[in-house]
């Protein structure tokens, strides 16, 4: 789950970092009220999406005074945003932050991130802040600096220090600096977060390491241990189908491609979208229904499946292990039935009662094209809506 700007600084500074202060609002007259708080003669007005690159798109003004704020926030808040993370489509601005402004001497880049391939935690520092980090390690991959470390309650005083080598700090500043890194692990740690990204963290001419930017994303599974957490979640950043696929314990997430995927287990989903772009067309979704999907969670994953006008086919992939495959048949047909689907249906089954299965789909009556394997049930569907 992401949140907000405002929100993952309000949290860093409960943790120690050092942020500019600042207040949000939903409404215009609200935010030149808080506004009026703020200790500056200039403000920066950002507007809040879940998306990066704001800045570019016109989300982000450095403004002079508070007449030109009010009349920059009644543009900006309401208008959609198109960035290279929103799609084309874009993301309306329904809340705006305003901050101080902050005398910047240096930019650079810092994130923290769970590192699955080694099961460490991951520290990514660059003194190229500011800039995109996808072209700072294209381009000149040795201006990015990554430090692994085993999870632990605290991170060593070596380990900080590796991560801010690359910064080239004074003395003092140097001790802002590990001071940060210990707050954003403790944080980390503490708030099963699985990325922290400051781009960027700035040195000001006043000699203060001050956290400009702030994205924060968290893993769900953990949010029994952390209600606060949930509560900062903001349905209008996310996408409907997702939000529906929540509420039925489904793992959805929406993609561009025009074959829709139900499957069992990541892994296979995984494989399953792989093989789809191996026969030259695109996955519309990932689809995980998980070990025990029952004829409600399967219907319920089809109406998701089919509200996205660019599904013109569907692959069903089954492993039955836990989940029996003549009863996922069973589901198939009932809830095929149910919601009259109009667009190719290609099952592929495989292990437990999988025969069986294939028989309930035989015998539907429907027009279900039955696969062998997984590549046969690729090339099945991509020959079907062609």
């Amino acid at each position: 789950m992401n949140i907000h700007e405002h929100q993952a600084k309000q949290i860093l500074k409960k943790y120690g970092a050092k942020v500019p202060e600042g207040i949000f609002a939903f409404d215009v007259k609200e935010l030149i009220t808080k506004a009026k708080t703020l200790n500056t003669n200039k403000y920066v007005l950002k507007a809040q999406i879940h998306a990066g690159g704001r800045g570019k798109a016109g989300g982000v003004k450095l403004i002079e005074n508070l007449d030109d704020l009010e009349k920059e926030a009644k543009e900006l808040l309401g208008k959609t945003l198109v960035t290279h993370q929103t799609g084309p489509n874009g993301k309306e601005v329904k809340r705006l932050y305003v901050e101080e402004t902050s005398n910047i001497d240096k930019e650079f880049y810092l994130s923290c991130l769970v590192d699955r391939g080694s099961s460490k935690i991951a520290f990514i520092s660059s003194d190229q802040g500011g800039m995109d980090i996808e072209e700072v390690a294209s381009k000149t991959p040795e201006k990015i600096l990554t430090t692994k470390v085993e999870f632990n309650n605290a991170i060593s005083d070596e380990n900080c220090e590796k991560v801010i080598e690359i910064f080239n700090l004074d003395s003092d500043t140097k001790t802002q600096a590990l001071d940060l890194i210990k707050s954003i692990y403790k944080m980390f740690i503490e708030t099963d977060a699985n990325l922290v990204e400051i781009n960027p963290l700035i040195l000001t001419k006043e000699n203060n390491i001050i956290c400009l930017d702030a994205k924060m994303n968290f893993d769900d599974n953990a949010f029994f241990r952390h209600p606060e957490i949930l509560e900062l979640r903001d349905l209008n950043e996310e996408e409907e189908t997702e939000i529906e696929a929540s509420k039925h314990d489904l793992a959805y997430i929406k993609l561009e491609g025009s074959i829709g995927c139900m499957v069992n287990g990541a892994g296979l989903a995984m494989a399953t979208m792989d093989i789809i772009k191996l026969h030259g067309e695109e996955p519309a979704n990932f689809l995980d229904v998980g070990g025990g999907a029952s004829k409600e969670k399967v219907s319920a994953a089809f109406k998701i499946i089919l509200s996205d006008k660019n599904v013109k086919g569907i692959l069903i992939n089954i492993f039955g292990g836990i989940m029996r495959c003549d009863v996922l048949a069973q589901g198939v047909v009932e809830a095929a039935r149910e919601i009259k689907i109009e667009v190719p249906l290609v099952v592929r089954l495989a292990g437990t009662n999988f025969e069986e299965g294939k028989k309930i789909l035989d015998n539907s009556g429907l027009k279900i094209i039955s696969a062998s394997d997984l590549s046969d049930a690729a090339k099945k569907v991509v020959k079907a809506i062609k």
